[in-house]
């Protein structure tokens, strides 16, 4: 698969995240705060986003047990897409962890 096709679907699983890293400027910005804002308010857009697949995968499964019109396929593709979600910010999460790991092993 091709890196665009990886950001598409990474777009798909957790919408508005490519819109919101693409419109971030490319230069560094002057005020550190700002900067981390944004970081701050981008991970926790991810974090919801993924909390609201995790819950709608959830009410998918209720409504099926509880008899209600849901097809299979879409409890499946709903959980699946849940834990895809979850995957992905568990990898940035390492990837993050990492970095952060690298720069504190930094000689000064």
């Amino acid at each position: 698969m091709s890196m665009s096709g990886t950001v598409l679907n990474t777009g798909r699983l957790v919408p508005g995240l490519v819109e919101r890293v693409a419109s971030a400027p490319a230069t560094p910005s002057r005020n550190v705060d700002d900067g981390a804002g944004r970081f701050t308010d981008l991970f926790a857009e991810l974090v919801n986003s993924v909390n609201d697949a995790q819950h709608a995968a959830a009410q998918t499964q209720q409504a099926f047990l509880a008899g209600e019109p849901v097809e299979l396929h879409e409890v499946m593709i709903k959980a699946e897409e849940a834990g895809l979600t979850m995957d992905l910010l568990l990898e940035i999460r390492n990837k993050l962890m990492s970095a952060y790991s690298d720069i504190m092993r930094m000689p000064m």
